[in-house]
């Protein structure tokens, strides 16, 4: 998520049919609904850059960015301070930007899509999105400076991940976190799962120092990143499935 220019072994199941039998690979290996998302983020930034004159442009961000002052600063809220906290998601500030965030996704979202099913990932987005968001609004109540990009929700995606110890299995059709959910002490106690926050708060905290380590157009609300974690690593109990069931489902293909 970046600040606009400061402007995230079950047994073999019949529908789990191995590589190479039957039927057609999906493109790229990746669940319907996350495809769907991906080709919704690429097509908004392709209208923004060829489509859209720069006015249009800029009654987008305007409409579809959140600002954390349009809730504090006295403006009466419309029906764009209801939407933008998750349109805000869906743009973003170039094509580094853009492409950075789309291969996270299809790394992380695929897994967790395929273990919890279409609606519950499509509602895990917009609950890891507004906890980003959450904690970025705490942290600058008053700021004038929009807020867009869908590395909220992939944090949340990564947190989530966590729970699982990153057990991602690759042999069925799609890739799917396996086995049980993982306890808060039992995910705190993996070296893996450690190591990898560990790196991660130090990517995010550099970024809050100044240091841009994306190539993107503007500056890293690290805020929202931690934010979009946090609510993945705490709330993906609220979405998960039993192994049982997860087995076997396929998210939209």
């Amino acid at each position: 998520m970046t600040d606009s220019d400061r402007t995230e072994q079950p047994g073999e199941t019949p529908d789990a049919m191995p590589h190479g039998r039957g039927g057609r690979e999906p493109l790229f290996n990746l669940p319907g609904i996350v495809t769907v998302f991906i080709v919704l983020c690429v097509g908004i930034h392709l209208a923004r850059v060829y489509v859209l004159t720069p006015q249009q442009d800029y009654e987008l961000i305007l409409n579809g960015a959140f600002f954390p002052a349009r809730y504090t600063g006295g403006y009466d809220l419309d029906i764009y301070a209801f939407t933008s906290p998750l349109t805000s998601s869906l743009l973003h500030a170039g094509w580094m930007h853009l492409i950075l965030n789309m291969v996270w996704m299809a790394a992380f979202a695929s897994p967790l899509a395929t273990r919890i099913g279409v609606v519950r990932f499509v509602l895990f987005w917009c609950f890891a999105t507004a906890g980003s968001l959450l904690l970025h609004f705490v942290a600058r109540p008053d700021d004038m400076i929009s807020v867009i990009g869908a590395s909220g929700a992939i944090s949340g995606m990564m947190g989530a991940a966590a729970r699982f110890g990153f057990r991602a299995d690759r042999s069925h059709r799609l890739p799917i976190f396996a086995g049980p959910r993982l306890s808060l002490g039992e995910t705190l106690r993996s070296r893996a799962v450690l190591i990898f926050l560990g790196v991660w708060l130090v990517i995010n905290f550099a970024a809050g120092a100044g240091l841009d380590l994306s190539g993107s157009e503007g500056s890293i609300a690290w805020e929202a990143h931690i934010g979009g974690m946090l609510a993945g690593l705490f709330g993906i109990g609220l979405f998960d499935r039993s192994p049982s069931h997860a087995s076997g489902s396929t998210a939209l293909h």
